[in-house]
């Protein structure tokens, strides 16, 4: 059985008041990072990305739904998958608390998996989930931006993964189980795009657990104290313009 340090009150208060001094220095560091990844720079998007949603097929610029931010989530789940990735799952289970606050404040959170849309459709249902879930069935998104490739190029050393190439779960010897090699081929990630004079990619997320997802938007953290969370926003977004993506 596990043992575990006891002692006094006093003890336990001075213990604490260290932790907390160290919380705190741990908390202006994440602040410092946030504003590093805010003022990273935008790249224009100008590949025509299209979708299947609900409603449709559509374009990356109509994801946006009249914000003028969108995230996007890219759920594991692959074309042959017959349900998506449980830690996925356990993440966007939060998705649907979550989403109306991000849109009453210019952000429009979408999944995007590989799978078919009747598949995301049927799995929505038994997960009882209502957040917006686009399939980009033709693979196309999803490459371009490194969170999708195949065995082929993993054997190849052809993988971008965390921005670089090394220390990929493919580069095992031996080779990972298929369960691996499925997970790595479907990655997730956490994009977040803006519109200005147009439509821009702003930032990705990388594959790291997820920041405060108003730190993941291009736009600074000011307006949240200007209107509550619960509070509708009519306010639209420019529908002309492109898309910019990191390089």
């Amino acid at each position: 059985m596990p043992t575990h340090v006891t002692g006094t009150r006093q003890e336990w208060l001075t213990a604490r008041l260290d932790l907390l001094t160290a919380e705190k220095e741990l908390t202006r560091r994440s602040d410092e990072l946030s504003r590093r990844r805010q003022e990273l720079p935008w790249v224009r998007i100008d590949k025509p990305y299209r979708f299947e949603t609900d409603e449709g097929r559509t374009a990356l610029a109509d994801l946006f739904r009249g914000r003028t931010q969108l995230l996007v989530y890219h759920f594991m789940f692959g074309p042959d998958w017959t349900a998506g990735c449980p830690s996925c799952s356990m993440i966007a289970d939060g998705f649907n608390g979550f989403t109306v606050h991000l849109a009453n404040h210019e952000v429009m959170l979408w999944a995007v998996s590989r799978a078919p849309l009747a598949k995301l459709q049927a799995y929505k249902r038994r997960m009882g989930w209502t957040f917006p879930w686009a399939s980009s069935r033709d693979g196309i998104f999803n490459f371009d931006f490194n969170v999708s490739f195949t065995e082929e190029q993993q054997r190849k050393g052809l993988v971008e993964y965390n921005y670089e190439r090394g220390g990929h779960a493919m580069d095992a010897t031996p080779a990972p189980p298929p369960v691996t090699q499925l997970a790595a081929m479907s990655g997730t990630d956490a994009p977040a795009y803006a519109r200005q004079a147009g439509l821009e990619r702003f930032r990705t997320g990388g594959r790291r657990c997820l920041p405060h997802l108003f730190d993941l938007c291009p736009r600074r953290r000011w307006h949240l104290g200007r209107v509550s969370l619960a509070r509708p926003r009519a306010e639209g977004a420019q529908r002309d313009g492109r898309v910019v993506a990191p390089p």
